[in-house]
Parts: structure tokens; C-alpha cells; sequence
């Protein structure tokens, strides 16, 4: 056989076989690698560069390797899980360095980490200033969190006592230009529906790039055409509308009537409602 063609063969066989160890160690050796994870993924990447490349008729003991490194991979993050003494030693623990505002030099210097790199971390969590952190902590994986001073904080609207609608995860319907049923299905809603919200902002299915639905049953799209348009969607805030013309109905109706029975029904209703529009006012204001 060829050179060329056993290496291509090797390569392939390689490749799979990489993959397979890969799923095998999971989503954490592409994500937060500890000291041992980064040793492993850089001698697995070696191992399989010689399966590749080798043309020694040993080249088989490459795949063996292979295996024996997953397994030792495989058998210490099992530890981890099940131990803390063995997640210390293998991923090592988290350090503070930063605490009510001041840097703890001793830290940083056990961490290795010069001032310029933590200034530069802390710049990319929109912090520019050390004295505005409470608490900074560096963890195994490299990552500084940091925990700014309560004047520091952005506003919420907890922090202001304004209550808001739960936020539940949109679902797209429309993925360029073709229907998705399952999305759909999940929503409870069907093509008929989606039809009729295309038609009422004038736009073909051919034309929506993306289609999402939020939780409430309002239709965001996105066109091929970026010069269009399309109008958002308005059915909470027109409802919200309606409920506050109610409202102002029933004050003018308490106010024009002389029955003093219906004047204080009218007046009762207003308030009723006014307390309902207040509870329903944070799911539609959004």
C-alpha cells in the first residue's frame, strides 16, 4: 500500500477515534480545563499525531496509549466527583484577591499574577477601578469573579420595588423561510396562526429570515430584507390600553350618575380594577 494512502487511512482512523475518546471525556475538556485536562489534551493531540503520521508497524500502540490516557481521564474526574480532597489536588481551589476594596498582594504573587493582568481581567468584567470590588476571587480555572461594592451595582428593578413578568424562554418557528412544527406545538399554536400574524404585518414566509415566539404569543421576525421594517408587536400594550379605558369608564360613570347605589358599584368596579391592572401592568409593560 502507498505511504500516501496509509496515512490517509491512519489519519481517518485517528480522527474517529479521537472523537470517540473526546465524547468520552465531555464537554469540560473544551471548556474549564484543570492542570491535568490541559496535560491530557495536549498528549492526546500528540498520540494522535503519531497514529497519523507513524510508519512503524507499531503504529497500533498509538491507539492503545490512547486508550489508557482516556481511561486515567475518565477514572480521575470520577474521583473528583466523588471526593473534594481529590478536586483540590487536581484542579486546585479558588483564592481571593481582591477583599473590600484592597488587593491582597500575597495572593496575587502565590497566583503568579502581575497587577497589569488582574487590572486587565477586571476590565473585562466593565470594572476599571480595584476600589470599587468587594470581592474578587480567582478559581481553579483561571476565570476572577467579582462581586462589586453595592453602590457600585447596577440597578434592578427589585432594587427600585417595581415587580416584572417572569421571562420564559422564546421559541423560534421560522428558521430561513421554513416552518418549524415542533416549536410550534410546544407554544400550543399552529401553521393556521402563524399565517394569520405574517398576514396582519403584511410578510411572506418566504421572506422571514427568523421567527420567534416570546411567552405571551407575540410574533418577533426578522427578514431576508434588512431594508424592511415590520411592525412590532403591540397586543400587551394594546391591552393594557383597553384595561385603562375601562377604568376611566367606570370613574366617569361613578361621577355623572346621582343613584348613590350605582354611583358606589361604579366606584367599587374602578377600584377593582385598578388593583387587577396593577398585578397584570409588569407582564405587559414589556
Amino acid at each position: 500500500m502507498p505511504d500516501w494512502l496509509l496515512i490517509s487511512l491512519r489519519t481517518l482512523l485517528a480522527i474517529v477515534v479521537l472523537f470517540i475518546m473526546t465524547k468520552l471525556l465531555g464537554k469540560r475538556q473544551i471548556s474549564q480545563l484543570s492542570f491535568f485536562e490541559y496535560i491530557t489534551g495536549i498528549t492526546i493531540g500528540s498520540i494522535a499525531a503519531y497514529i497519523s503520521l507513524d510508519l512503524d508497524e507499531n503504529w497500533y500502540l498509538g491507539i492503545v496509549s490512547l486508550i489508557v490516557w482516556v481511561g486515567v481521564s475518565l477514572g480521575i474526574e470520577f474521583l473528583q466527583m466523588k471526593s473534594k480532597l481529590v478536586r483540590d489536588f487536581v484542579d486546585g481551589k479558588s483564592r481571593v484577591i481582591i477583599k473590600d476594596g484592597k488587593i491582597l498582594e500575597e495572593n496575587l504573587k502565590k497566583e503568579r499574577l502581575t497587577a497589569d493582568e488582574l487590572l486587565e481581567q477586571l476590565r473585562k468584567k466593565n470594572v476599571f477601578q480595584a476600589a470599587n470590588v468587594e470581592f474578587a476571587v480567582m478559581e481553579p480555572s483561571g476565570d476572577i469573579n467579582i462581586l462589586l461594592m453595592k453602590e457600585n451595582q447596577p440597578l434592578t428593578p427589585k432594587h427600585l420595588g417595581i415587580k416584572v413578568g417572569l421571562e420564559k424562554e422564546p421559541q423560534t418557528v421560522v428558521m430561513d423561510g421554513n416552518i418549524m412544527d415542533e416549536p410550534l406545538a410546544i407554544m400550543g399554536l399552529n401553521r393556521d396562526w402563524l399565517d394569520t400574524e405574517l398576514e396582519k404585518i403584511g410578510v411572506a414566509i418566504e421572506n422571514v429570515f427568523l421567527g420567534q415566539v416570546d411567552a405571551y404569543g407575540q410574533l418577533y421576525v426578522d427578514l431576508f430584507d434588512d431594508q424592511l421594517r415590520v411592525p412590532q408587536p403591540q397586543k400587551k400594550a394594546s391591552l393594557l390600553a383597553t384595561l385603562k379605558k375601562c377604568e376611566a369608564d367606570l370613574e366617569m360613570f361613578s361621577l355623572s350618575t346621582k343613584e348613590k347605589n350605582a354611583k358606589k358599584m361604579y366606584e367599587e368596579c374602578a377600584k377593582e380594577l385598578e388593583r387587577v391592572i396593577e398585578e397584570v401592568k409588569p407582564l405587559l409593560i414589556r
